[in-house]
């Protein structure tokens, strides 16, 4: 009977959010939101309806499913040539920023949070590294900011959560190692081992997926009803066969994405994107709701103390202005332009699925760094929603307003797809 109002509850939240959908587009509110607020409502918090807890193996599922097709589609939106050829800001936010964060995150943590070790330390600033566009996406689709800032934002965050795993795996290795007598050799084989095997895994299977598919289209003999289920079964395949040889099935599932993405038809890739899409956005609204809103936010909410809060809005503000500063000097962008890149990097999806992985090893300072970023995505999924349209409607007006001295942002590149525009355009 419970698990039967649970089920109708989250159905009616679901159908609740989407006959607002389109109705809060463009304003303060955004889906990440109101899913978030639904979820708490139902967790044991609140309502009660909903009384799960990290170990459920339902729980562990969505999340798994999420990150693994969110990181092969994301993947899977970008080219790679053109991003070496016409995108060099989110080159440079991704080369340079992505790892100044890391590193500024982790001295701050040490700094502030003596309980944590140093590797700790790293492995919640690789965690709180990632950027998700889909919190502001009004800053993604507002066709009055500038298509390089917008491609550079959407870039970034489209990459930065694949690039951060390798990070995060080095850091929990050597946080693991200091509480081990095997020593940080041991464990630092064994995060090179899972890396290098996923992205071999990754590689292998993203360019015979792809040519298979190409050969499929081409010849007429997959028809398009299987061409989305075989996108997400490349994802999982990429998942599962890297697993079994003993590499990270995460860095699979992103590097398939990115080598089925560069070494197919460009027409193919896309349309094997946007059926994956709204399956995609579906499992991040159910993330957000149950996974986070129900389960994760409740577990956490105790624990929130001022030096938590501290550290999350250094961690949104100034560690990332610092690093995008830092990253985009001698490219000429307006300092409002840096402003606005370095202010919308939200937190958001894959910190909330990568700290699954730490729970898994079960460290010392894990209840610390679990608080510190589900207390920073809350702060990021209202900060960066509310303020995404109004931002995007004052920047786009300061950069209209010098116009002729900012040619460095309306420096025309080529789009790629922006993450839940498929769900926006419908």
């Amino acid at each position: 009977m419970e698990e039967g109002l649970g089920l109708v509850a989250v159905l009616v939240c679901v159908l609740v959010a989407a006959a607002i959908s389109r109705r809060i587009q463009g304003t303060i509110i955004t889906l990440p939101m109101v899913y978030t607020v639904l979820g708490l409502i139902l967790s044991g918090r609140v309502l009660g309806i909903i009384e799960l807890d990290l170990e459920n193996e339902l729980i562990q599922i969505i999340a798994e499913l999420t990150l693994i097709l969110v990181l092969a589609t994301d993947a899977s939106r970008i080219d790679v040539r053109s991003l070496i050829r016409d995108h060099s800001l989110p080159t440079r936010l991704l080369v340079i920023g992505l790892p100044l964060m890391m590193f500024f995150g982790t001295l701050l943590a040490a700094i502030i949070f003596a309980e944590l070790t140093f590797w700790e330390a790293a492995v919640l600033a690789v965690i709180l590294s990632p950027t998700d566009a889909s919190l502001g996406q009004a800053v993604v689709t507002n066709t009055r900011v500038p298509v390089r800032i917008r491609q550079t934002l959407n870039v970034e965050s489209g990459l930065n959560d694949g690039i951060a795993m390798p990070f995060l795996l080095l850091a929990l290795n050597l946080a693991i190692a200091e509480e081990s007598p095997q020593g940080q050799i041991h464990f630092l084989g064994l995060a090179l081992t899972l890396i290098i095997l996923g992205i071999l895994v990754g590689l292998i299977v993203g360019y015979l997926s792809g040519r298979f598919i190409e050969w499929g289209q081409r010849s007429g003999w997959m028809s398009k009803e299987f061409q989305k289920i075989s996108t997400l079964t490349v994802a999982l395949l990429a998942y599962g066969a890297a697993e079994l040889v003993g590499g990270n099935g995460f860095i699979a599932a992103f590097v398939m994405g990115v080598t089925m993405a560069n070494t197919t038809r460009r027409e193919d890739t896309e349309m094997l994107y946007e059926y994956a899409e709204v399956e995609v956005q579906g499992l991040m609204m159910l993330t957000f709701m149950i996974v986070f809103g129900t389960v994760m936010l409740p577990l956490a909410l105790d624990q929130f103390d001022g030096t938590m809060l501290l550290y999350a809005v250094l961690s949104l503000a100034v560690i990332r202005l610092a690093a995008v500063g830092i990253s985009l000097i001698r490219t000429k962008v307006k300092p409002v332009t840096t402003g606005f890149i370095g202010w919308f990097g939200p937190r958001g999806i894959a910190s909330i699925l990568y700290i699954f992985t730490v729970l898994e090893e079960d460290l010392p300072g894990e209840s610390l760094i679990y608080s510190v970023v589900m207390l920073t995505v809350l702060i990021s999924i209202f900060a960066h929603g509310v303020t995404a349209a109004p931002g995007a409607k004052w920047y786009a007006k300061r950069v209209e307003g010098v116009v002729e001295s900012a040619h460095t942002e309306m420096q025309e590149v080529p789009e790629m797809p922006v993450r839940g525009s498929a769900r926006l355009e419908g």
